[in-house]
This record gives structure tokens, sequence and C-alpha cells, in this order.
């Protein structure tokens, strides 16, 4: 159930990225609006965070191929609008000049319109792109007690790792004192340090000050990790927030700190994997703590033909299959389904995850793929079990993972 709510709050969502490193699961949507965990989205987890920790004002700021991710937040994020909640989709608009967002600070500098509208204390930047579960409000409790005018979460990361983080150097009070964004780590890195989670609570005058300097400077990249939080260190109270100490309700000490930046396909294959485990490090069945999504008309799920002495037996194990399936004398392992996929007679499904309406043919063998919307897999189809020829015909990723695309043609 939700927090009390925060009406001194509003959130920008950022939305906007292209998500090159998960093509060809970009090449038709923006990366917040890639399926996960069967009926979700990406961008779900961040907005169900925020409703959950009762902030009813988020703007979600969408740029590159946004239509689908649109689409999404119409059919699955109305809210209260009588009671001046709402999600509300803010696309590049060119507000201050004929130009697109320049980057991620330059994004909220375009809507500050939508800020100065609501006239609130606290700003939340968030990136749309992780997968976790967060009571925000521990973050701006954080924040108001250490006077901070901006405040950036933070997660342990191996030293080895920098240049794929934003690392944050902090002294005893958790004050930042210098903010390094995603460079070399030295040659005998070792243990862990802070990394920034993208994830950003202001005070509203900083912030707007802030954007509105940087957007005046030629030598800028317009970023909040290059630009705006490496200047605040030096000129004002920036902090960061320890994301292993945030709970949520019915929260086990497993999936304490669990954040996953699905950046890349086979890390995008890996947190997935990480739902169907028996005790998921990331709990998606939390009553406390719901996942909000688009509902769609779908009837439950269907298993049929329990054939052993043919080997047609409609079966799924370890895996999660959401509404509208049909397994139909098929086996499915290791698995995620969304809604309306069909698994025909004799087929085998293993460690793979399977978008909308995809259609197995019988006694075709899929192994460690990703399968987009609407894809029908022939008769007598393998794939997964030869690399020279996945590589042939579709994307496979370092990690050996198959990709097909979107409504393509086998």
């Amino acid at each position: 159930m939700a927090r009390a709510q925060r009406s001194d709050v509003v959130a920008m969502i950022l939305a906007g990225g292209e998500g090159k490193r998960l093509y060809p699961l970009t090449r038709d949507r923006a990366k917040p609006a890639v399926p996960f965990g069967g009926r979700y989205r990406i961008i779900d987890f961040v907005l169900s965070n925020f409703v959950n920790s009762g902030i009813f004002k988020i703007s979600v700021l969408t740029q590159y191929k946004s239509g689908s991710l649109m689409q999404h937040l119409a059919r699955g994020w109305q809210l209260a609008p009588q009671m001046g909640h709402y999600v509300a989709p803010v696309p590049a608009t060119m507000n201050v000049g004929r130009q697109w967002f320049r980057g991620s600070a330059d994004a909220v500098f375009q809507n500050l319109d939508v800020v100065a509208n609501e006239r609130p204390a606290y700003v939340c930047v968030f990136s749309a792109d992780h997968i976790y579960q967060m009571d925000v409000g521990q973050m701006l409790e954080f924040h108001s007690e250490r006077r901070a005018d901006a405040t950036v979460a933070a997660i342990p990361v191996p030293a080895a790792q920098t240049e794929q983080f934003g690392i944050v150097d902090v002294d005893d009070e958790r004050r930042v004192t210098a903010f390094r964004e995603k460079r070399a780590p030295a040659s005998d890195a070792s243990g862990t340090v802070p990394a920034s989670m993208g994830l950003y609570v202001f005070t509203t005058d900083v912030l707007v000050r802030a954007i509105v300097e940087d957007s005046e400077r030629t030598d800028s990249t317009h970023d909040f990790g290059n630009d705006i939080l490496p200047r605040l260190v030096e000129t004002s109270r920036v902090f960061a927030y320890d994301f292993s100490t945030n709970e949520i309700p019915n929260m086990n000490e497993q999936q304490r700190g669990y954040w996953r930046d699905v950046g890349t396909i086979d890390a995008y294959w890996q947190t997935s994997e990480d739902l169907i485990s028996i005790t998921p490090i990331l709990n998606l069945y939390n009553p406390a703590w719901p996942m909000i999504s688009a509902f769609y008309p779908n009837p439950p799920a269907k298993f049929v033909f329990s054939d052993p002495d043919h080997n047609r037996v409609g079966l799924a194990t370890n895996s999660m299959v959401s509404e509208g399936c049909i397994i139909s004398g098929g086996h499915v392992d290791r698995s995620i389904l969304g809604p309306r996929v069909r698994v025909n007679s004799f087929s085998m499904v293993s460690e793979s995850i399977l978008f909308d309406g995809v259609e197995v043919g019988r006694h075709a063998r899929i192994k460690r793929a990703i399968v987009d919307k609407g894809v029908l897999i022939p008769p007598g189809t393998t794939i997964g079990y030869d690399d020279t020829e996945d590589r042939r015909r579709f994307t496979v990723s370092e990690g050996g993972v198959v990709v097909i695309p979107k409504d393509m043609v086998l």
C-alpha cells in the first residue's frame, strides 16, 4: 500500500534514452518501453516506486521512438487528476529553441515550466532505465535531514568496474567530495566504491539555478553526471544516499540493495532470470509493494494435453507465464512468457524470454533466446543450439543470448 502522500515533491522521469546496447529490442521502441517480467515494461518499476512512496505528481520526459511508451502510459498510468495526481508524458517540444534534448540536464531545463507550475520544495530526477524497488520517501528524508542541496542515490560496485558508472567519493558523513563519471579504474583497483544510480533529489531552487546556468555554457554536455553534479560538489551541499539502507514492506535481506542496469542484452537476460528463482532476489509478488502496469483483457493462462506416453504434456517449470498464454503440449522451463504466447506440442522452450504474441511451432527447440513480439517460430526450428548458425541469422550477444527482433519472418 502507498506511503503517506508527499505533496511537496514532483518527479521528473528521464525516459528518452535510445538504448543502443539493447538493440534490436530498442529498434522500434525507447528503452523504458522494453517489456520486462512478462507483462510489465521497464518504466513500470520507477513509476511503481513513486506511487507506492506516495508521490503522485510525475512527469515522464520522452524523446526517442516514444510511441510505444506513450501508448503504455495512456493505458496503464491514469491516476486521480481530480486530486492533482498524474503521470504525464512530456514529449520533446522544443520549448526553448529548435533543438532536441542535448543531455539529461537539458531535458529538465527545457521543461522547467512543469516544475514552475507545481512550485515544489523538492524535485526528484530519476532515470527510467533500471530494475529495482525503492521507497523514495526514505531518500527524501535523508536529503532533508542533511539539509542537502542535492542527493545522489549510490550503491557499492567493484572498483574494477568504474568505467561503467559515475563514482562518488564521500566523507564520513556521506557528503560527496568528488563525482567522477565513468573513468577507467586504477591498475590496482580492489574492493568496492559507491556508484551513482542515476537517481537524484534536488532542493528546487538549487536545481533551477544549476541547470539554467548550465544551459548557457558552451563547454557543457548538459548532463547531470558529467556537468551538473561535479560543479555542485564544489559549491553546494551534495550527499550520497546509501541505497542498501532502503527498505520496503515485507522485504527480506536477500532483496536488500537489489538494483540492475539492464543496458545490455546479457544484463537484461540475466536480470530476467533473477525473477524465476524459487526465492527471487526481486520479488514481484509482494502485495505491500505492488507492481503497477497496463491492464489488457486477456483470459487466464491455459495448459493442455497430458499424454506422457507420447511426450505431449503442456507443462511449465520454474517459469513465469502471463495471462492469455496457451501451453499446448509443449514444455517451458526457466523461461518468461509474455501475454498471449502459444507453445505447441512437442516443442521445448528453456532459459528464454518470449514477448507478447509469440507462437512456437511443433517440435521447435529454443534455448537462451529473447523473442520479440509477434514472431512465429516455424515447426521444427532450432534456436540457441548452434552458435554459428544463430549468428548467421540473428543478433547474438557476447554471452551467447540469441535475439529475434519484433515481427521477424523466419
